[in-house]
């Protein structure tokens, strides 16, 4: 991943397809287009209908980034990741709270696929907050966690990190323009924020330094979701990187 390939990137926007059942998954990408914009699969629709949805989608021309946030000893977790590169996504997550080794067995388990999806870390989840991380046995503020667990994805062979956008300035400048810094809790303004804590605008999100913008609600419970996608995807066509 280099530095020319985030330059030229113009489909910034992943469409997270927050939904119970392929029908609903399939009816919003049929409104979406695969030239402009990318679609996350969680853990509620791919439990539901499994990794044939993945198949339905990738036939429609979309790339698929699996959000599953693999978090298990090194080789579950490497299987896990063989298995979802099996499948031809075009990215993957693990949780960096698994540790050095996990993320490393993850990597190597990539490296020895025919397909080669980005392998993405997560550090801090934007639902969790100061009192969350408290609750938890962990003393310290958001921010330094995230960066704490960024270094050590780093240092594991990440391709890069999900993180809130608040986090991707200081982000950018230590690891560079080489690494993959994909947002949730992105949210058009004057929209609801939900249960989103550490939340950005998408232009604001592109400003601060986010590579990908992951955006749900905003879009898929929209009465009209390609016009909301349209919207958002007008702003940002215009930003230099």
């Amino acid at each position: 991943m280099g530095c020319e390939y985030l330059i030229q990137n113009t489909k910034r926007i992943i469409v997270a397809l927050d939904f119970s059942s392929s029908k609903e998954a399939l009816g919003l990408a049929d409104q979406l287009d695969p030239s402009r914009c990318r679609l996350k699969i969680g853990k509620e629709l791919f439990t539901r209908v499994g990794p044939d949805i993945i198949e339905k989608l990738q036939g429609k021309g979309f790339e698929i980034f699996l959000d599953l946030k693999f978090h298990d000893i090194p080789n579950t977790t490497a299987a896990a990741c063989a298995a979802a590169a099996e499948l031809g996504v075009w990215m993957v997550n693990v949780h960096a709270m698994g540790g050095r080794r996990m993320m490393e067995a993850a990597r190597e388990a990539i490296d020895k696929s025919s397909h080669r999806p980005l392998l993405i870390g997560v550090t801090v989840l934007t639902s969790i907050g100061l009192s969350d991380l408290n609750e938890i046995g962990i003393s310290t503020d958001p921010a330094d966690q995230v960066m704490r667990l960024a270094k050590l994805s780093h240092d594991a062979g990440m391709d890069g990190l999900v993180c809130s956008a608040q986090e991707t300035p200081i982000l950018r400048q230590e690891f560079g323009s080489d690494f993959v810094l994909v947002t949730p809790g992105i949210r058009p303004t004057g929209s609801d924020v939900g249960d989103q804590k550490r939340t950005m605008t998408p232009l604001e999100a592109i400003h601060s330094g986010a590579s990908f913008l992951v955006i749900g609600r905003p879009i898929n419970q929209a009465k009209c979701p390609r016009q909301v996608f349209d919207s958002i995807d007008y702003e940002l066509l215009n930003i230099s990187s």
